[in-house]
């Protein structure tokens, strides 16, 4: 198995200590790349920090060109990239195709934005001290960005990063997640053919212990990171002087309000909920994980829910049938049963579901689960759902800002004075009226509150945090 180079500077290269990445389902080796060496990684931060001024300066045309030239080639390599984050992460082939379509639209999107990121105008002579003045307003890059990813998205999340940073002008050096480098190495490529001046990109895959390292450099002015809360924490602590974004993830939910009451109301809701509290074996910042139900629906609801959720496919992610796959590790499905143990112990019911295999767990449903229970206040990060009871809409909004997290919730109703009133009545993000919180466009400001993070994804949005407002005044102005 030939081991796959990873970018410095944008150029190919080997390091040493070899890394062999294992399939999630059934443990073989699925690729081979090799850990960046610290001479590699001071070598693509100092190109990064050499290199900023010119890529700030690049022309939009030359940004907007790379961007498009990477959404098309990866849409031509769309399946071979589906089946390597399938082979990597575990995730069912159905939804590795989503994850790379959803890439795809990430860079053109971003090519766009590259285009129209022209700045404001404003007129000063507002005051009559400032007659003949007028301000031109332009966003500039802080400078390079160091971009840590997760395992879960290990292409689009990736993508996140880069676009909005090539959008603006911004050098960045990502560190992908051990467990999944192998699509970010197959995005290096093909950012390699752009053409981007040297020093623009790096891929450089690492241990998690040597990120400190990168993290503290003054010259990676710009932290962007997505994964737990802990360790995102643990970044910000680390570098109080520099500009951080934090996607720390959440316990999502989901909120069947009272007007939300016929049977082709519940069954879209049960089949809605069944599939994204599983789509990624759970393994997703906005998969549902709380769901409550108003109170005289909820004898109606249940079954249906159930019902969803037994129908889903459990098994080999390769296979273009199946709906769920396993957890990135054995340890994460170990994790994952013993806090359904620990709730069941606790008073909680399994409905269905429950029963670990190697590093599958398969689609739960738990009802009665205490509220102090870890499927509860915690991120279970596994295809888990905990199913309430509330007596009414508000007391729904209640127990949802009830959570360290406040990602996003979805709000099932039909009226425009409850999604108002949910709007804003949650501690959240982003609230998803009619659907399950899951729901995620590319170009919308994405984040949370709490524990879930600071700043926001979403290209535009990245782009605005990735840069800073610069004026210039213009005197003896006719305007």
């Amino acid at each position: 198995m030939q081991s796959r180079p990873f970018f410095v500077a944008g150029r190919p290269v080997h390091g040493d200590g070899e890394l062999t990445v294992h399939h999630p389902y059934d443990g073989r080796a699925v690729g081979r790349t090799t850990h960046a060496t610290p001479e590699q990684v001071e070598a693509a931060v100092a190109a990064a920090a050499a290199v900023a001024t010119e890529a700030a300066a690049l022309p939009a045309h030359v940004r907007a060109a790379a961007l498009d030239h990477v959404s098309r080639r990866l849409a031509e390599r769309a399946d071979e990239t589906a089946r390597l984050i399938t082979a990597e992460n575990g995730k069912p082939l159905k939804w590795a195709r989503a994850e790379v379509g959803r890439a795809v639209s990430t860079f053109r999107w971003a090519a766009e934005e590259a285009r129209r990121f022209t700045g404001d105008l404003q007129r000063l002579d507002t005051d009559p001290t400032a007659t003949g003045r007028i301000a031109l307003v332009r966003r500039v890059p802080r400078g390079p960005v160091l971009g840590i990813t997760p395992f879960n998205f290990p292409l689009n999340l990736v993508a996140h990063k880069v676009a909005p940073a090539l959008a603006v002008g911004a050098p960045i050096v990502v560190k992908p997640a051990p467990a999944t480098p192998l699509t970010a190495l197959l995005l290096g490529e093909l950012l390699a053919e752009t053409g981007l001046p040297e020093g623009v990109f790096s891929v450089l895959p690492l241990p998690n212990e040597r990120a400190a390292g990168l993290v503290a450099d003054p010259r990676l002015p710009v932290v962007s990171f997505t994964g737990s809360g802990p360790v995102g924490a643990a970044v910000r602590r680390a570098a109080p002087e520099k500009h951080v974004t934090l996607e720390l993830g959440g316990n999502a939910a989901a909120v069947i309000c009272e007007d939300w009451n016929t049977d082709e109301d519940l069954t879209y809701a049960a089949h809605r909920i069944a599939t994204f509290a599983n789509y990624q074996a759970g393994q997703s910042c906005i998969a549902v994980q709380r769901v409550y139900v108003h109170e005289w629906l909820y004898d109606a609801f249940l079954p249906r829910l159930v019902a969803a959720v037994e129908q889903l496919r459990l098994g080999d992610p390769a296979d273009e049938t199946t709906d769920v796959g396993p957890l990135i590790s054995v340890q994460a499905a170990e994790r994952v049963e013993s806090w359904v143990d620990e709730a069941a112990v606790a008073g909680a019911t399994i409905e269905v579901g429950g029963r670990r295999d190697g590093s599958s767990y398969p689609p739960t449903v738990l009802t009665g689960a205490p509220a102090d229970a870890k499927v509860n206040t915690e991120e279970v990060f596994g295809p888990v759902l905990v199913v309430t009871r509330v007596a009414h809409d508000r007391a729904a909004f209640a127990a949802v800002n009830d959570s360290a997290y406040g990602l996003q919730a979805g709000v099932f109703t039909h009226r425009v004075d409850v999604a108002f009133a949910a709007a804003r009545a949650l501690d959240v993000g982003g609230v998803i009226v009619g659907d399950v919180p899951s729901y995620r466009a590319d170009q919308m400001p994405y984040g949370g509150t709490k524990g879930s993070g600071v700043g926001r994804e979403g290209v535009r949005s990245a782009m605005d945090d990735y840069t800073e407002p610069r004026v210039l005044v213009l005197t003896g102005v006719q305007v």
